[in-house]
């Protein structure tokens, strides 16, 4: 499940959506209102439940080896994923949509590298929602690792010493650090 050219995608429990209206969302960093969507890259950042915490990590072109194979491991791809055991039941479960919609109205969002894409005006869908279907398959046809922890904070603390890519989403829903 990724944008076509020409599109990003938007990732929703809600498949009634007509209309994006800007808005600041409850986890914001920023003050400015937002429609919030993902290139084909950062697409698979968002197949699972909506508040589900989970950490990332994925090999760029700056990976050394010993790091490449301290957190993917061996046979391990190019990423990893993690979630939580306590999440693993709405992983399977969920029915997860995505909404295509036209690239030209956004923008890229974040330093150094994006992200996100982001619009500052009112956002119609290309289409109908679309259901993403099992992200569990999704992952595998993608090559992506998926783990199952205890707590994720242990995987975080390390992937962020490293010369991987990495990014964490929602981890404020996840177990305390310990």
């Amino acid at each position: 499940m990724r944008p076509r050219p020409g599109q990003v995608l938007h990732f929703s429990e809600d498949p009634t959506i007509a209309r994006f209206v800007p808005h600041v969302a409850a986890s914001a960093r920023q003050p400015e209102a937002y429609v919030w969507a993902v290139n084909a890259e950062r697409a698979p950042d968002y197949w699972f439940p909506r508040d589900c915490p989970r950490a990332m990590a994925w090999a760029t072109t700056s990976t050394t080896d010993a790091d490449r194979e301290r957190v993917l491991g061996p046979g391990g791809g190019d990423r990893v994923h993690a979630i939580e055991y306590g999440w693993l039941k709405a992983f399977q479960t969920v029915e997860l949509f995505a909404y295509r919609l036209p690239a030209a109205v956004f923008e890229p969002f974040g330093t150094p590298v994006p992200h996100a894409h982001v619009a500052t005006r009112p956002v119609r869908p290309l289409g109908p929602a679309e259901p993403v279907g099992d992200l569990l398959r999704l992952h595998e046809e993608a090559g992506i690792q998926l783990r199952v922890l205890n707590n994720l904070w242990p995987f975080w603390d390390a992937v962020t010493t490293t010369s991987l890519g990495f990014s964490a989403i929602r981890m404020r829903n996840g177990r305390p650090r310990p």
